[in-house]
């Protein structure tokens, strides 16, 4: 069981909004794709959480785009005339992730956009159980593209994997970009929670490249580490009695200072609206 993989044919743009410099690339399939760079500053760990976070909010019926391996030939950076790229390039040779690119796709602004309270509570108890720290209102982190919201970037979801002997960072849902949406926690808990299971954890990591997670210290093989990511949601999942009531603290929080604050712009000013 693996991504489906393509071959990079040539490096069209950089995509300079990340701090990780992902690039539009074009592929022998006649795809097109945002590449993720293993070489780049965030490292083969942002790739692993992708793959896993976002081919487990598949499984559970969240909308991602397509994720694919990207074969990179760092011969491609002869051609690239800025001196970062090329570098980047021949920093990556080999299998980096490919995201599939959405032609005319917009940035999700909940405030321009209607989320149904049913999906903005099952985003706000996902990421919340991946630990997903970068879904806030200065950057959704969502794309909206023929009618439909898509999730993307969880490269800095899992930080346990930073650190594996330290203890569950905690998760703050104060500035989360869906939380003026009403979001229906009790409704995504219903949903989302019987699906967390072993063999679908297992089919996530699965899916990452094993030399991604070759050589991680403490552990003897891929295997082992796919087994203990695993193991980490499976706990965190069995931790929600911790962890919901801030969620829904948050969200009540939220109504209240949405009723009392004056509004500057589209957001009110405690959300650091501006006239």
């Amino acid at each position: 069981m693996s991504l489906r993989r393509v071959t990079a044919t040539r490096y069209v743009t950089p995509l300079r909004e990340g701090g990780s410099l992902p690039g539009l690339m074009e592929a022998d399939d006649l795809g097109t794709y945002v590449v993720k760079f293993h070489g780049a500053g965030q490292g083969r760990k942002a790739l692993v959480a992708e793959v896993i976070c976002g081919e487990l909010a598949r499984a559970l019926g969240l909308p991602v785009p397509e994720l694919v391996t990207v074969e990179l030939d760092p011969i491609l950076a002869a051609n690239e005339p800025d001196e970062e790229i090329q570098d980047l390039i021949r920093r990556s040779p080999g299998t980096n992730l490919g995201v599939d690119f959405l032609p005319g796709s917009l940035d999700l602004d909940p405030a321009a956009f209607t989320v149904p309270a049913g999906l903005a509570g099952e985003v706000l108890w996902f990421d919340a159980l991946i630990g997903n720290v970068d879904r806030s209102w200065r950057n959704p982190n969502m794309l909206f593209w023929h009618g439909h919201p898509y999730l993307i970037d969880h490269g800095a979801a899992l930080t346990f994997h930073h650190s594996w002997s330290a203890g569950p960072s905690p998760f703050s849902p104060a500035d989360h970009a869906l939380l003026g949406c009403t979001p229906d926690l009790a409704a995504a808990e219903a949903r989302l929670a019987p699906l967390v299971t072993a063999p679908a954890l297992d089919a996530a990591t699965a899916l990452v490249p094993d030399e991604w997670l070759a050589d991680e210290p403490g552990f003897a093989d891929p295997a082992a580490v796919r087994a203990a990511y695993r193991d980490r949601l499976t706990a965190r999942l069995e931790d929600r009695a911790t962890w919901l009531p801030v969620l829904r603290d948050a969200v009540e929080s939220y109504d209240e200072r949405q009723r009392s604050a004056p509004v500057r712009g589209n957001r009110p000013a405690w959300l650091g609206g501006t006239p």
